[in-house]
């Protein structure tokens, strides 16, 4: 571990001494009263919260795309467009869903909602087989993890537990506390999947997350009686990928499942706690058929992307990105979520950048790198257009040298005591100790974007609070910057903080702090410049052993 930190120490070190010095021109083209009035529009009642899949939505985007052809940014896609379309996919439960279980003498049949439920992203299908026991059904590489070690599941139905190994423990080389994308379900059914397994059952880590369970209620939860305003997505790039049914379960039956091992489910979750994986373990006294009927959608997404080329005949064909999310939560009933810290900062910010590059090209002052501004959809709903993106980018994904990600960029991070769910793990601190602050999120993975952004801070004199990146609120993983970094690409998050108005109808333009916003603007513009110029590239960190520094760092 100390060896990984000081390499990256040196290659920080090394990186930052050719970073060049000088103010990016056309600073002082962004400023707070246009950043305003652009807040004040993209977050009026006009935009009806901006909630994918609605009219309100693209008609944002293409006012976004307008703003994009105005300021004077190439198209990247291969038609002449500033649009990339994907597809996101939906799902509504059939009729035909059925499990049953025989064994001991005994066949059980389970109604679905009661035991079981199927997942949203399962194939439909009828699977007959065997159960193994494969503990928390990962596979990852680059920590030398591996549940399955390389066994051939033809024909069996794996039972897997939900999380991962050390989900609470801060030095877990899976991301410390924040949950890491290998746990993610749909994730281990491809796992399984390419074992050959015919099916995938979870179930909850019983030894992490001990305590009562209402299965029920959760299942009404996940497939509710009725729609919800929001419906709940995934990329269809993501789903379609899946050929196997796949369920949760309850841990009453779960017990029943594993009583052929010997042991209890507790022992078996306890056992799953590996640093490097478990072996899988036939149990033998159940056979499970699984019969799913889940109904997907396809509903066409986009986001919106212009360039601003670069100057050096090679260092062109390399680019940093700078980003925010356009889609918010709509409107309940009347009233909409105006979203204007998240995230129509971020937009406004991305496009008062893009404006600055462009009129600095046209006075002669075009940066060595291109430059790919993009405005992403569907973040609210799980990161989806960056996802899509970092997927199947338009241009070469090993040509991206950094990702600057603005989401909240101008208010005051405020976590008033009491303040429930949605600020788990972060401490109780008032707006006014964050007046003049913004946290920097994804620096444990690089130490060289770290030392950037304190290089670009210097004329601009934020606090910046290196503070988020090993903690239960899992706020690392949760904006556009994520993607970018599961494909090993450094990419960096600017966020002022949660406040009690976030993800409210109080989220408005009258509430943000604006000669803050602007400086943040600024910085961030000053940092991509910086990038754009200079010969070397920001590195990665591989993340094994890196949890263990990151959670004493402030």
């Amino acid at each position: 571990m100390r060896k990984a930190i000081l390499t990256g120490v040196l290659s920080a070190l090394g990186f930052a001494f050719q970073t060049p010095q000088g103010k990016a021109p056309m600073m002082d083209s962004i400023n707070s009263e246009a950043l305003k009035a652009d807040v004040s529009f993209l977050a009026s009642d006009l935009s009806q919260g901006r909630l994918t899949d609605t009219p309100a939505n693209r008609w944002v985007a293409e006012w976004i795309r307008s703003r994009f052809e105005r300021i004077g940014l190439e198209t990247v896609d291969p038609g002449g467009s500033y649009y990339q379309t994907y597809y996101l996919m939906t799902s509504t439960l059939g009729k035909e869903n059925l499990l049953e279980v025989s064994g001991e003498g005994v066949t059980l049949q389970l109604a679905p909602g009661q035991d079981y439920y199927p997942h949203n992203f399962s194939a439909s299908g009828l699977v007959r087989g065997p159960l193994v026991y494969a503990g928390f059904g990962m596979t990852v590489p680059d920590l030398s993890y591996d549940d399955y070690r390389g066994q051939d599941l033809s024909g069996r139905v794996v039972l897997v537990l939900n999380g991962e190994p050390g989900d609470q423990d801060p030095t877990s080389p899976f991301d410390g506390v924040v949950r890491s994308e290998a746990s993610s379900p749909l994730r281990k059914t491809l796992f399984a999947q390419e074992h050959g397994a015919a099916g995938i059952l979870f179930v909850r880590d019983v030894h992490s997350h001990p305590g009562p369970e209402d299965f029920e209620a959760a299942a009404r939860s996940y497939w509710p009686e009725q729609p919800p305003r929001i419906p709940r997505y995934t990329l269809a790039m993501w789903s379609d990928q899946v050929r196997i049914p796949a369920a949760e379960i309850s841990t009453a039956l779960a017990r029943i499942l594993v009583r052929g091992s010997k042991r209890s489910l507790e022992e078996l979750a306890e056992a799953a706690e590996s640093q490097a994986g478990m072996t899988t373990l036939p149990l033998p006294a159940f056979t499970v058929s699984l019969k799913t009927a889940v109904q997907r959608h396809t509903v066409p997404d986009r986001n919106v992307v212009g360039l601003l080329g670069g100057s050096d005949p090679k260092l062109k064909a390399e680019h940093i990105i700078i980003c925010g999310h356009y889609d918010h939560n709509g409107m309940e009933g009347s009233q909409a979520y105006p979203g204007a810290d998240d995230d129509a900062s971020g937009i406004v910010g991305t496009i008062a950048i893009a404006d600055a590059y462009v009129q600095a090209a046209r006075a002669g002052q075009r940066p060595k790198r291109s430059v790919l501004f993009a405005a992403w959809d569907t973040e609210e709903r799980g990161l989806l257009g960056a996802w899509a993106y970092a997927e199947s980018p338009l241009l070469p994904r090993d040509r991206i040298v950094a990702v600057l990600n603005l989401d909240m960029i101008s208010r005051d991070e405020e976590v008033p005591v009491g303040g429930g769910p949605k600020f788990n793990g972060l401490e109780v601190q008032t707006a006014e100790s964050n007046r003049n602050a913004v946290n920097i999120l994804g620096t444990v993975r690089s130490p060289d974007l770290k030392v950037e952004t304190e290089k670009a801070n210097k004329e601009i004199g934020l606090d910046l609070r290196f503070r988020y990146d090993n903690n239960a609120s899992n706020l690392l993983r949760r904006s556009d910057h994520w993607p970018f970094m599961q494909h090993g690409i450094p990419a960096v998050w600017f966020l002022t903080g949660l406040h009690p108005d976030y993800h409210t109808i109080y989220d408005r333009p009258e509430k943000l702090n604006y000669r803050k916003f602007e400086r943040i603007v600024k910085l961030v513009y000053q940092e991509s410049w910086n990038l754009a110029q200079q010969a070397g590239r920001p590195g990665m960190l591989p993340r094994k052993g890196l949890m263990t520094e990151a959670s004493s760092s402030k």
